[in-house]
């Protein structure tokens, strides 16, 4: 690299995948391994957060150093390419990581992954994600241990062997347990897999239970039902629940003729319960929920984003689709349940805005993922409303674009904050902490599942 493309990347600034240090450090290592377990990237040592070049003095083993106490702090090892540039006098060294083929990369005991242009500390979830990822596999392609072939219907395997019949060119005609060998749902000695039992159980099942009601008021239900069956059923019986308490009306077409229309986009909702059930992270101990109220209908589904997706692209259909559970994925696909990988949000997005109703809100939640639609016909949509939050809280210092974004949504996490606002966990830690103490914010329930509640304005 020549000292004025150097020049021309600070100039950019800090972002995914691109970090300024002034020296090297413990934080650098951390940063490197969080390349490692993103898109990759590099960090430039020698030039300050605030873009200023100072170089850095080299000794005889100065990169040697580096590169062993890289290489010992991580596991696996990682190695970091090293370029030294001068610069007006200074010497630049450059630290280059790809993303790495084996993952999680752990960097003393901590696994660290890139958002925008900070380090975000991984939950277990993302760990056991990022494993599986590595291996091309996934958690319902595992064994399960609690049930054998007994457990599973036949009848069910029937049903969708004829659904996928309609739209495959060769029409399968095996047997119904051939066909789940075929599909890898049944490995040898008749070891049925997670997925198999959860797509074709014959009984009620704990692992797939959905709760949804019908509430008049937060704290007020006025009709609810658990679902507990196998996943393609979950979805007529889902929707069944939302058409019996969602309203509708009728619209006058030109002839004068009256057309059925409901207060939601059916196909849409349907696309949500779809990814809901696709999406979920069954190894939680949470459930999926469902709650309709009368402006709106929310759904929250265990399991964040996965694969590097953060809000922000997922609504811009701008992104390459990881897949949590892969044989749930694809039998859905195969039934004609999934048009294509990736493009569900976009066809809810636009059926929404036919609809004349504002897009649904998307949200990581304490461990889980949100979405909210509403029947109220003003034009704000998702990213009307992210921009507007922006423009108010950019003019304010970190603790109190914390405050606001908590008073708006007082559930956000401390990893959402932190990618909201392009800060560290730490960082926000501190300011929460600080919120606090001043009497400003007071933590209501747990940390996993509690909120924050705004006790006074303040400032």
């Amino acid at each position: 690299m020549k000292a004025h493309e150097l020049s021309q990347l600070v100039k950019k600034g800090e972002n995914e995948y691109v970090e300024f240090k002034k020296s090297f450090d413990r934080e650098a290592v951390e940063s490197l391994s969080s390349f490692a377990n993103t898109n990759g990237g590099c960090i430039l040592i020698g030039v300050g957060d605030n873009g200023v070049i100072s170089g850095v003095k080299l000794g005889k083993e100065t990169l040697q150093n580096w590169s062993n106490q890289i290489k010992q702090s991580c596991v696996p090892s990682i190695f970091s390419e090293i370029k030294i540039v001068p610069y007006e006098g200074n010497e630049i060294v450059i630290l280059t990581i790809p993303e790495y083929p084996i993952k999680p990369v752990c960097c003393k005991g901590k696994y660290y992954k890139r958002v925008n242009n900070s380090n975000h500390q991984m939950t277990i979830t993302e760990i056991s994600d990022l494993h599986l990822k590595t291996f091309n596999t996934s958690w319902d392609h595992y064994p399960d241990l609690h049930h054998k072939l007994d457990a599973i219907s036949l009848a069910k395997v029937n049903s969708f062997i004829s659904l996928t019949n309609k739209t495959r060119s060769f029409p399968l005609d095996d047997p119904p347990l051939t066909v789940l060998q075929k599909y890898e749902l049944v490995k040898e000695n008749d070891q049925i897999t997670n997925g198999c039992y959860l797509l074709f159980a014959e009984s009620t099942t704990m692992l797939t239970a959905i709760d949804i009601g019908h509430f008049t008021s937060e704290t007020i239900i006025k009709d609810s039902e658990t679902i507990r069956t196998d996943l393609f059923s979950s979805v007529e019986s889902v929707l069944a629940f939302l058409r019996k308490h969602i309203s509708k009306g009728y619209i006058i077409s030109g002839e004068s003729q009256r057309i059925e229309r409901w207060e939601y986009p059916m196909d849409a909702l349907r696309e949500i319960v779809i990814n809901m059930i696709v999406h979920r992270d069954y190894t939680s101990s949470s459930e999926s929920t469902i709650k309709i109220f009368d402006d709106h209908v929310e759904f929250y589904n265990p399991g964040q984003l996965s694969g590097g997706l953060s809000v922000e692209r997922l609504v811009t259909g701008n992104y390459t689709s990881f897949i949590r559970n892969k044989q749930i994925a694809t039998l859905f696909k195969e039934a004609g349940l999934i048009e294509r990988y990736g493009s569900g949000i976009k066809r809810v997005l636009e059926s929404f805005a036919g609809h004349d109703l504002p897009a649904p809100f998307f949200e990581e939640l304490q461990e889980g993922f949100r979405v909210t639609v509403s029947q109220t016909t003003q034009k704000t949509t998702q990213k009307t409303t992210q921009k507007a939050t922006q423009e108010t809280t950019q003019k304010l210092s970190t603790r109190e674009q914390v405050f606001e974004l908590l008073k708006m949504h007082p559930g956000m996490t401390r990893s959402g904050l932190a990618s909201q606002l392009s800060k560290s966990e730490n960082t926000i830690k501190g300011h929460l902490a600080k919120l606090k103490a001043e009497g400003r914010l007071k933590r209501i329930g747990s940390d996993r599942s509690g909120y924050w509640q705004v006790v006074s304005h303040g400032k």
